[in-house]
């Protein structure tokens, strides 16, 4: 359905009657998970620290002798980098005419005695599914996908960095078109290890077709595949466990094709930058020009990812 630019008539958002649905992906697992647009943290700046990271020398046999121990040796210290990315704005506005929002018994499409409109209130179903819902898949897209842009001046926008691209520099497994497999899996869970990763709370996210691949592969592992009862069918995987820990299985609509994600949720939160006596992410009435209500949302996001050796990914799987 096309979305209307501009100002809200009567003319362009006619009255129906019936129930209303969407196909179009609502839920925001990740985001969800992480402490939603209610949740979080907050930020004076709109660029904020994810980590700090430093590291011990390789681990060694010393060799000093008695007689070089009565000297002290150098002095030596660990060196620590800090990592951080940015927060977004989001912003959209709903603007109705009085006219809109008084003619409710005007009604189009098909109508039988007796039936009212569905949304019965214009303005309010406007700012849910024109305002905060777009803004919260936004958000959950971002936070996957999103490519890291500093700010370098009041025209360029600053973009948040999602997951996908943390782990780039993290541990990916770039499948170049290979289908998914169970050692793929197992290699991707030995190099999180290897690389250090905590394993404290593990999620999986996976788009549709990778969601039954999953299941596939490891109702086909020995003993994988007998039902509780004798009278059910059928394997759905939500929790994987491995040699280093458990993991939990979402399917997520916002995941590229291709690709898997697997966070660990304990060390990750969205991050808002809030408006002094505003709050964060607001609806507000902006000002009169005419006989129209008009809304605004606002509020400034980032995502708090932690290090990217908590994370993991396969990318470039087979679609």
């Amino acid at each position: 359905m096309p979305v209307v630019a501009g100002i809200g008539t009567t003319w362009n958002l006619p009255n129906y009657a019936g129930e209303l649905f969407t196909a179009a992906p609502t839920a925001t697992p990740l985001l969800s998970m992480i402490g939603g647009l209610s949740g979080g943290i907050t930020t004076t700046n709109a660029e904020f620290p994810t980590a700090q990271l430093f590291d011990y020398p390789d681990a060694e046999q010393p060799g000093i002798s008695e007689a070089a121990s009565a000297t002290a040796p150098a002095a030596r210290h660990i060196e620590r980098n800090q990592e951080t990315n940015v927060v977004q704005i989001h912003q959209d506005t709903t603007d109705l005419t009085y006219h809109k929002l008084a003619n409710t018994g005007r009604m189009a499409g098909l109508n039988t005695a007796g039936q009212t409109p569905n949304p019965a209130g214009e303005l309010a179903w406007q700012i849910q599914h024109s305002l905060l819902v777009p803004a919260a898949r936004n958000i959950e897209y971002s936070f996957i996908a999103g490519r890291y842009q500093l700010a370098t001046g009041v025209s360029v926008p600053n973009k948040t960095r999602g997951m996908l691209q943390l782990c780039e520099d993290g541990t990916n497994i770039a499948a170049a078109g290979a289908e998914l497999t169970f050692d793929m899996l197992q290699s991707l869970y030995q190099e999180m290890a290897d690389n250090g990763a905590y394993f404290e709370n593990m999620v999986m996210f996976v788009p549709a077709k990778l969601k039954q691949k999953i299941s596939s592969i490891y109702a086909s592992l020995p003993g994988g595949n007998l039902p509780p009862s004798r009278n059910e069918g059928g394997i759905n995987i939500t929790d994987i466990e491995t040699d280093f820990t458990k993991i939990g299985v979402v399917w997520n609509r916002f995941m590229p094709n291709g690709a898997i994600l697997l966070c660990d949720i304990a060390y990750m939160a969205p991050v808002f930058l809030e408006v002094p006596g505003k709050g964060v992410f607001f609806v507000e009435e902006l000002a009169k020009v005419g006989a129209s209500e008009k809304r605004q949302l606002y509020g400034e996001v980032g995502l708090d990812h932690g290090p990217a050796f908590l994370h993991g990914s396969i990318t470039g799987l087979a679609v």
